[in-house]
């Protein structure tokens, strides 16, 4: 791989997909197996759009493990930094397409996943102080020695390139809302572009209003705030002015990933040197099109699929 542009940090996994459609776990028949977890998905939807990518993240020895490297490089990821937790499995996942728009998730993580046993000596040092995009998520702080880690990796990149916090923020990996915004609201102060919805947004900075979150997060050095509105489209806000883009009209497939497309195609758009504006209506069309799709990592769409979408 040529010089790496984007290297992501975080969760990895097994997707589970039901075969059928509005139905319980309980009632399902078989499922697909698909490439999952939010750092890796945002890491494919970039390689997708021509990106050169990598993900630092671990697996266990097990056979999912290998299926997660091989999936990586047959998506054109680098699986170069992704290493083995000796007595730990590889995550699985499954997903409940009841309803769609919002698929129930069933995570099978425990004791611990690997990817949140990161230690300070599987960093990549030189890449993670000069990689012009690194991309770390509110999971990756939910326990530790992964909390520590990708606090120390943040400290060290100290603001340089695009550093990008998706918030990530999922109740089930947190003993308590209070925990998850201080260790989250932590990051804040270290990275200049953030993106989530109204509920992130209000476990990071204590509101759910797009406008009064964007104005709290610019407060604390972040240059660019990226506010998910679902049906009321995308609020991307900066020093200099903010931007609030419509939604793409789709039918809903399955809504699982349709935020790492988005994620993918922020990326592509802040490496790209667009405006905020064009970013936010490039990555809002992207994440449509994962939604209107079935299955996460193999939905990411192509820069003409996402073009051919773009509204507003």
């Amino acid at each position: 791989m040529n010089e790496l542009e984007v290297l992501t940090i975080g969760r990895v996994g097994v997707d589970l997909y039901p075969q059928q459609s509005g139905v319980s776990l309980a009632e399902v028949r078989s499922f697909a197996k698909s490439l999952g977890g939010t750092a890796t998905n945002v890491a494919v939807a970039a390689a997708r759009l021509g990106r050169r990518s990598a993900v630092l993240t671990k697996v266990g020895p097990d056979g999912f493990g290998d299926y997660v490297r091989g999936a990586l490089e047959g998506f054109g990821v680098s699986a170069r930094y992704v290493s083995t937790a000796p007595n730990l499995q590889t995550p699985v996942v499954f997903c409940e397409l009841n309803p769609p728009a919002d698929p129930p998730l069933l995570f099978y993580r425990a004791p611990i996943a690997p990817d949140l046993t990161l230690g300070v000596d599987e960093v990549p040092w030189e890449v993670v102080e000069s990689v012009p995009l690194l991309w770390v998520t509110g999971t990756g702080v939910s326990a530790e020695p992964g909390r520590s880690t990708q606090r120390r990796i943040l400290e060290r990149r100290n603001r340089f390139g695009h550093t990008v916090l998706d918030l990530d923020y999922r109740p089930m990996f947190w003993p308590d809302v209070a925990t998850a915004g201080r260790e989250i609201g932590w990051m804040l102060d270290h990275v200049n572009v953030v993106v989530g919805n109204r509920a992130e947004v209000e476990v990071a900075v204590g509101s759910s209003d797009p406008d009064e979150a964007a104005d709290r997060l610019l407060t604390r050095g972040v240059g660019v705030a990226v506010i998910k509105r679902g049906a009321d489209g995308v609020l991307v806000a900066t020093a200099s002015g903010r931007w609030t883009v419509p939604p793409c009209r789709v039918e809903v497939v399955c809504g699982l990933g349709a935020g790492d497309g988005f994620g993918g195609a922020l990326v592509h758009g802040l490496l790209s040197d667009w405006e905020p504006e064009r970013i936010a209506m490039y990555a809002n069309a992207a994440g449509a099109l994962v939604a209107s799709r079935l299955a996460c990592a193999d939905a990411m769409p192509t820069d003409a699929e996402i073009e051919e979408m773009l509204c507003g």
